[in-house]
C-alpha cells in the first residue's frame, strides 16, 4: 500500500518519547511523505518491531492477546473502545470526513475547509501522542478576531445571524453538518479530558474545537451574504475587504 502524508501523520507512534513511523514490509511512501519524515526526524522502523510482547491495561493487569473489543489508547496500552477517548477519536473521524465532503461540494471551500481539515488532524496526532497542541491562526484570524466576526456577523459581512433552510442549497447543508459534526466533538472532548472534579485537562484541544466551529459558521455567513449580494436591490458587504476570499 502506498501512503501519503496525511496518512502518515495520522499513523505517528510514540517510542521511547520520540515520535517513529511503522512501515509494513511492501508497504511504500510517497515522496511528499518520506520528504516529512526527514524533515520532522521521524524514524522509519518496521512494522513488527510495533507489535508489544505484551498488553497493559489500565487497571495494571497484562494481556498476551488484544481483545477485539479493546484497541490502543497510547502504546501498550489497552482500553475498551467504548473508552471516552477512544470515541472522541470516531467524533473526529466523523469530522474529517465532513470536512472532505465540504471541499468536495465546491471548489471555493478546499482551502478555507483544508485549514480546518489540518487542524483536525493536528488534534488526532497531539492526542495519541500527548503532546501539546499549538496553531496560530485558522483562515487567516486570531481567535479574538473570529469570535467578534462569529458574535457580530453584520458589523463584518453584511449578513445577521440566521437558521440555514433548504433554500440555502447543498452546500450550505454541508457546511452545517460538518459545524454540528465539530460541536460533537468538543462535547465528546470535554467528556474524554475531564478529570473526577470536572477540571478539564486538555484545554488546547477543547479550544481548537470550538474555534473550529465557529469558523465553518462564519464560512456559512459568508456564504450566505455572498447569496444575497448575488439579488437585485439587497444590501450586501465586499468580504474580499475583510480578509476573505470565497
Amino acid at each position: 500500500m502506498l501512503y501519503d502524508e496525511n496518512a502518515v501523520r495520522a499513523n505517528l507512534r510514540s517510542r521511547d518519547g520520540k515520535r517513529v513511523y511503522y512501515l509494513g514490509k511492501g508497504d511504500q511512501l510517497t515522496s511528499g511523505a518520506r520528504d516529512f519524515l526527514r524533515r520532522e526526524r521521524i524514524e522509519i522502523l518496521p512494522a513488527e518491531q510495533a507489535r508489544p510482547e505484551r498488553y497493559q491495561t489500565l487497571g495494571g493487569g497484562w494481556l498476551e492477546e488484544k481483545p477485539e473489543h479493546m484497541t490502543h489508547l497510547h502504546g501498550s496500552v489497552l482500553v475498551p473502545k467504548n473508552h471516552p477517548r477512544i470515541q472522541f477519536r470516531g467524533k473526529l473521524d466523523t469530522l474529517e470526513a465532513e470536512l472532505l465532503l465540504c471541499q468536495t461540494a465546491d471548489a471555493a471551500l478546499i482551502a478555507p475547509v483544508g485549514e480546518i481539515l489540518n487542524l483536525a488532524r493536528q488534534i488526532v496526532r497531539c492526542e495519541v501522542l500527548e503532546e501539546p497542541l499549538r496553531w496560530d491562526k485558522l483562515c487567516g484570524l486570531t481567535e479574538a478576531e473570529q469570535r467578534k466576526r462569529s458574535h457580530f456577523p453584520q458589523d463584518y459581512y453584511g449578513q445577521p445571524h440566521f437558521m440555514p433552510s433548504a433554500e440555502d442549497g447543498p452546500v450550505m447543508a454541508r457546511l452545517n453538518r460538518a459545524r454540528c459534526a465539530a460541536r460533537e466533538a468538543e462535547l465528546a472532548a470535554v467528556t474524554a479530558f475531564s478529570d473526577r472534579d470536572g477540571t478539564v485537562t486538555r484545554l488546547d484541544i477543547l479550544t481548537a474545537l470550538n474555534r473550529m466551529s465557529s469558523m465553518l459558521y462564519l464560512l456559512m455567513i459568508q456564504r450566505k451574504a455572498a447569496k444575497a449580494r448575488e439579488k437585485p436591490g439587497l444590501p450586501g458587504q465586499d468580504m474580499q475587504q475583510k480578509g476573505w476570499n470565497l
